[in-house]
């Protein structure tokens, strides 16, 4: 793992530590607009997002769209957008950040069914693919250029 992080940090990345939930979901601590919070790592969500009830824990300007979610909890579900926030996991920062705000509740029903403790958001490929991201599982770290 040393050379692992020796070699990714030489090459101007961040790490980032995540934990696993009982539900085997990646968990992840980051910020946005400098509140903090906590989401689900998912590298199949295509876009982070936030629940509805997020808009003023993280002071968002949200925006109707026309476009419908899908996902676990079903296909379309009415969306919002936030657009220019600023994002940080670690030491990682990202401005000019996108969400797409959604009806989250079914999600963190189904973590409360297991015990687990509700999340934020998700944060999806948009910021892995941003960030170029390098997941590390044996070590559970996260490494973001």
């Amino acid at each position: 793992m040393n050379d692992l992080k020796s070699l990714l940090t030489k090459q101007g990345y961040k790490r980032i530590t995540f934990k696993l939930s009982s539900t085997q979901h990646l968990l992840i601590k980051g910020k946005i607009n400098g509140i903090e919070g906590k989401f689900i790592l998912d590298t199949g969500a295509s876009n982070s997002c936030v629940g509805f009830e997020a808009i003023d824990r993280f002071t968002l300007y949200a925006k109707d769209s026309d476009t419908r979610a899908a996902g676990a909890g079903g296909t379309g579900m009415i969306t919002q957008t936030s657009l220019s926030n600023y994002l940080q996991l670690g030491r990682w920062k990202h401005k000019d950040f996108g969400l797409v705000i959604f009806d989250m509740t079914h999600v963190n029903e189904a973590l409360s069914h297991y015990k687990a403790k509700p999340v934020h958001g998700i944060i999806g490929a948009d910021v892995l693919i941003k960030g170029e991201a390098i997941i590390d599982y044996k070590n559970f770290c996260l490494y973001l250029k």
